[in-house]
C-alpha cells in the first residue's frame, strides 16, 4: 500500500497527524505529507484508521 495524500482536499486539521503520529506531519503548508511511503502491518493499520478519520477524504491507500 502506498499512502497519497490530496492537496487540494487536505484542509491540514492534522487529524491524520493524532491518529498516526509516525505516519504524518504537516508541512509548511500546514498540508499533511507521508512519513512513510509504504507502511506494513502496525503501521499500514494507522494507515487506514487516519485515511477513515480524515474529514475530508484526502489520504487515499493506494494498492
Amino acid at each position: 500500500m502506498k499512502i497519497h495524500v490530496d492537496r487540494e482536499l487536505c484542509e491540514g486539521n492534522s487529524v491524520c497527524v493524532a491518529l498516526a503520529p509516525a505516519l504524518f506531519d504537516l508541512d509548511d503548508d500546514n498540508m499533511a505529507v507521508p512519513l512513510a511511503e509504504n507502511p506494513e502491518g502496525e503501521a499500514l493499520a494507522e494507515a487506514e484508521r487516519a485515511a477513515n478519520g480524515c474529514p475530508r477524504e484526502a489520504i487515499v491507500l493506494d494498492g
